[in-house]
């Protein structure tokens, strides 16, 4: 990387464009309906534009023309994949199947850019497929309240920033131009009224994108334990979908479950307040780990049974409010239509 594309003066370039691109995006929405209606499932009750994370992949593409994409063909390729089939999902409706089979096709991808398609990782394919699927997919259900998929992404591209530092697994501007990204989709988003959403397309690309980071990273150390940089958001959601099994609910249907969810609406704390708490809740979490010299899978056990154990309690202190929300609206529905 030569002087001039590492400049500050450079990433301010990239920002403007990526502010630009943002701003475009609005009337484009706008002039075809591109829109999130609230209905009893959401946490927000304005009307508000949806999509706007799609800045997050316009992101990669800016960072592939300044930097060159040499030895990210791949990532690149998939990432486009898997953006394009989310963005069209926010706009209409994809069948389920066909949206199956590109993720699909995306994750083989990013695992062929892994160099895992040899005999020595092969066993270890659909285990890769489900953890990768499991946190875009916790990044997707987690978008559902302002500020909250930016704040919390920030708080993961902090550590891996800083263990590129030392440890060198990617070029250091991807992680920033990300982050830039990250920062002009929050300008909009982090708001008591937020003017955009992020929708599928921004929620499943910075998923991916980081899923690239800490995949790239584990496989240059080694070390299976940097997966607790996701460790806040893989609490709620595993332990989220569990309770719902518990419940006998169809877990892919739309809920108000989650904890942060409950937090937001049963308890009516501010939505920025939630955001913040997870993004710092995280950000401590992993700040520890990126200066912890050692015993690394202990302090990540440590922090899944701590985080568990606080959702448990949290729960069981709190979730009577959700059911209590659930009698109403019933009891709302039937006095309509009667």
């Amino acid at each position: 990387m030569n002087a001039l594309t590492d400049s500050p003066l450079i990433y301010a370039v990239i920002f403007v464009i990526l502010l630009v691109a943002e701003l475009l995006y609005f009337k484009i929405a706008d002039r075809y309906n591109i829109i999130d209606k609230p209905n009893e499932r959401s946490s927000h009750t304005r009307i508000t534009l949806r999509g706007g994370g799609v800045v997050i992949f316009a992101g990669a593409w800016i960072w592939a023309a300044f930097y060159g994409i040499k030895g990210h063909e791949v990532f690149l390729a998939a990432l486009t994949i898997i953006a394009t089939v989310s963005f069209l999902d926010d706009i209409g409706e994809v069948r389920y199947r066909l949206r199956l089979l590109l993720h699909l096709t995306a994750m083989t991808m990013l695992f062929w850019q892994w160099g895992m398609f040899s005999m020595e990782y092969w066993t270890q394919l659909l285990v890769g497929i489900i953890v990768t699927a499991g946190i875009i997919n916790a990044f997707n259900f987690m978008d559902g309240i302002n500020g909250i998929t930016g704040a919390y992404s920030l708080s993961v591209l902090l550590p891996l920033y800083l263990l590129n530092e030392r440890i060198q697994f990617v070029p250091d501007s991807l992680i920033y131009v990300t982050a830039i990204a990250v920062v002009v989709f929050l300008i909009f988003n982090f708001r008591k009224r937020a003017r955009c959403f992020c929708g599928d397309v921004g929620a499943v690309s910075i998923a991916f994108i980081i899923v690239f980071l800490i995949g790239s990273l584990i496989f240059k150390t080694g070390d299976l334990s940097y997966i607790v940089l996701l460790a806040v958001y893989g609490v709620d959601t595993v332990l989220t979908i569990v309770h719902r099994i518990a419940l006998h609910e169809f877990i892919f249907y739309p809920h108000r479950k989650h904890a942060y969810q409950l937090m937001a609406n049963e308890l009516k704390i501010p939505h920025l307040t939630v955001a913040t708490f997870y993004m710092a809740l995280q950000l401590v979490i992993s700040l520890v780990l990126v200066y912890l010299p050692k015993c690394h899978y202990y302090y990540a056990a440590l922090v899944i049974l701590a985080l568990s154990l606080a959702y448990m309690l949290f729960m069981k202190k709190y979730y009577h409010l959700h059911e209590e929300y659930l009698k109403s609206l019933e009891e709302k529905q039937n006095a309509e239509e009667k």
